[in-house]
């Protein structure tokens, strides 16, 4: 089992620097003056996991990617605590002659075996939905 190590040192009202165990800083603001609130953030997370198993798995594939973009809506629940109750990720993937058949591949393996922030928000109740577009350039 891996084990991962972050920090997040209060600032000020309710701004922090989350540093990450490989090093990086990140401003995080409950008011969203100096930085994503914790919840962006986890947004962003899952945006980024499957990007980066969308992207590995065309690139293997051996399809010719110039751009993707994971477009994200979601929404939380009206109670305290406020979770993420439906997040829909819409992917935009731009490339030459991409088949979207491996699209379609690659997203339903990131959801369904690969992106670890996807399972375990889906784990925690969270319905997770997706479609894409392709365009050609």
């Amino acid at each position: 089992m891996a084990t991962m190590n972050a920090k997040v040192v209060w600032q000020d009202n309710v701004h922090f620097i989350g540093t990450s165990h490989s090093g990086h800083d990140v401003q995080i603001d409950g008011e969203k003056q100096h930085g994503a609130s914790p919840m962006e953030l986890i947004l962003l997370g899952l945006g980024g996991c499957a990007s980066y198993d969308v992207v590995t798995i065309l690139k293997k594939s051996r399809q010719v990617v110039h751009d993707v973009r994971c477009e994200m809506t979601a929404k939380r629940a009206d109670a305290v605590p406020a979770v993420y109750t439906d997040i829909h990720l819409h992917f935009v993937v731009t490339g030459e002659n991409i088949k979207e058949s491996q699209v379609a591949k690659a997203i339903e393996l990131s959801a369904e075996k690969y992106c670890s922030a996807s399972r375990m928000l889906s784990a925690g109740g969270v319905n997770i939905t997706h479609d894409f577009e392709i365009i050609a350039g």
